[in-house]
């Protein structure tokens, strides 16, 4: 499958624009649970031990701490017994069960932390203050969650790589099987329609394969299910080296043995492919750049603002310049920088690489392109959510190398470098692989260091490239 931009057939630009906003993940669901769950449970643990502790050895304060700690406990033994599991919270025995198992440890802590009723009815109160807490919500709770589950709201949205009977063996399996959140949007493939029929069993079959990739960009799907026969392995290859540039969820139905594709996390070896950016290393990353980028803004202010005056001082323009580049999933972004050349020469469309002693930059531009500080304005990219503080640097969208080649004639499979959102500071700036690409052994090792950061991505690992990233400036090679 060759990598390129291309314009969707009418079908599947309809069912894309549909898909443009994501499905709820239900990560997102177990975190508004456990927000509304902390207070109300907390409370409860409360007049649990002002149920059973006597009234003149009882502390307000030292209680509600107690009482936190036990919701917790409580919370973080319910999160790893899967009890905020769509399957769980929507069967009402199971829910109620695991819920009340979950309960026994920190309600039997709270009690040995207290002094022992004198009678029953401190227990009774306990039991009632515990009971009150429960059942509303988990009636509640199994009230939204069947809706959220009618309604599809956090359903797989998938799309089908493969037609005919092993689609059809596919779309029967799902419909069978009782658990299924996942929801079919079309099929794509490349037989005529005698072997691969318009439409299997309802399900339509919108384009060909080589409209894949660019309708997973045009839509937010989160699973592409390959529905092709064990004899088919070459294509089923073909098809996995094509969508390695893609940050989404991969299933192979001929692997499959209950079509829940890693959904239990028991899936096969081959039955699935993960996702390289799934909701809660989104959160995490999310958090990491947002403090850190405040940090940044705190600290370097006083040089952002005078470097503001000193580009408007120069030469006549704006102080900031702003070009449209690559962002995660290869959407466009508009990235935010110091101007540093003549107002009347900026090359938004970046044709023409920076070269050493190039006319088109100012004094002050090649001061702060050696040293970075044009990058700065960027920390409020990273605030809108555009992009991160660390990961693979964005590329302008048609930037060319020094020989006048598309990067991605240059690197085969280029836009894998877009399944994480692109960074500030990044595996391969730190290592040296910056500024100018006049060769391309440059660009094909800027691809590997971003390939394995991508692969290797942590929060140590982010923390480790901001460290370094003061120290790799001190060398400014390839940056004019």
């Amino acid at each position: 499958m060759v990598e390129h931009s291309r314009q969707l057939n009418e079908a599947a630009r309809t069912v894309a624009l549909g898909l443009r906003r994501g499905a709820l993940e239900p990560f997102w669901l177990i975190c508004v649970a456990l927000c509304i769950e902390f207070p109300v449970f907390t409370l409860a643990f409360w007049f649990v031990l002002y149920a059973v502790v006597p009234t003149d050895v009882f502390q307000p304060f030292a209680a509600a701490g107690i009482a936190a700690a036990a919701t917790v406990v409580f919370l973080v033994t319910m999160v790893v017994a899967n009890v905020y599991r769509s399957g769980v919270m929507s069967d009402r025995i199971a829910f109620s069960a695991r819920t009340i198992l979950c309960l026994i440890a920190p309600a039997t802590g709270l009690l040995v932390l207290g002094p022992v009723p004198d009678t029953a009815a401190g227990l009774r109160a306990a039991a009632i203050s515990l009971a009150a807490a429960i059942l509303p919500t988990r009636v509640g709770a199994q009230i939204a969650m069947r809706w959220i589950i009618d309604m599809g709201l956090i359903a797989r949205r998938a799309i089908i790589a493969g037609g005919g009977e092993e689609a059809e063996r596919l779309i029967r399996g799902l419909n069978d099987r009782a658990a299924n959140d996942i929801r079919l949007f079309g099929i794509f493939d490349d037989r005529d329609d005698i072997r691969s029929p318009t439409q299997v069993l309802g399900v339509p079959k919108i384009g060909g394969y080589s409209d894949l990739l660019e309708f997973v960009r045009a839509s937010n799907v989160d699973l592409v299910i390959i529905a092709l026969p064990f004899a088919a392995e070459a294509r089923i290859r073909w098809l996995l080296d094509a969508f390695r540039v893609l940050p989404v969820e991969v299933g192979l139905s001929t692997y499959s043995k209950d079509y829940a594709f890693g959904q239990t996390g028991r899936a096969p070896f081959l039955g699935r492919i993960s996702r390289s950016f799934a909701p809660r290393c989104r959160l995490t990353k999310r958090v990491f750049d947002v403090f850190f980028a405040l940090c940044a803004l705190l600290m370097l202010w006083p040089v952002m603002l005078l470097t503001a005056f000193a580009v408007r001082l120069e030469s006549p323009g704006p102080v900031f310049f702003r070009q449209p580049r690559h962002g995660f999933n290869n959407s466009v972004i508009e990235v935010l920088k110091f101007r540093s050349m003549h107002a009347d020469k900026s090359d938004v469309a970046a044709r023409q690489v920076v070269t050493r002693n190039d006319p088109r930059v100012t004094r002050v531009g090649r001061f702060i392109r050696r040293t970075s500080i044009d990058e700065l304005p960027q920390l409020f990219n990273v605030l809108r959510g555009d992009l991160s503080l660390v990961g693979p640097r964005p590329h302008a969208v048609d930037a060319l190398s020094s020989r006048q080649e598309k990067f991605s004639q240059i690197v085969d499979g280029y836009s894998a470098r877009h399944r994480l959102p692109p960074g500030i500071t990044g595996w391969a700036q730190i290592n040296g692989w910056r500024g100018e690409i006049d060769a391309a052994e440059k660009l094909e090792a800027r691809f590997e260091h971003d390939l394995y950061y991508i692969e290797n991505w942590s929060l140590w690992l982010d923390f480790r490239i901001l460290l370094r990233t003061p120290l790799s400036l001190l060398s400014s090679r390839g940056a004019y």
